[in-house]
């Protein structure tokens, strides 16, 4: 799962072209969209449904798993495990 945290911290980065940020500046609980975690906006949503897809193939169609899934690094990562199993 510690593998998966960094694909994803990685991907998040390089999709959103947060080139300021490094893998260890994003802490696995901090809340994405939030100022006091990354500060991502709605647009940053959209393309993280669009990461989820592309490198996962996981589609996110339901915007409260939506909510829920892109909290935070950790629910991304355990929203990943679950629709791969």
């Amino acid at each position: 799962m510690d593998s998966l945290k960094e694909d994803l911290k990685k991907h998040i980065i390089e999709q959103l072209n947060l080139e300021d940020l490094t893998v260890s500046d994003i802490d696995d609980d901090a809340l994405l969209f939030s100022a006091d975690g990354i500060g991502l906006d709605s647009i940053d949503a959209l393309e993280l449904i669009v990461l989820m897809e592309k490198y996962y193939g996981i589609q996110v169609t339901n915007p409260d798993e939506g909510k829920v899934a892109f909290l935070s690094i950790n629910t991304m990562a355990d929203y990943i495990e679950k629709k791969r199993a």
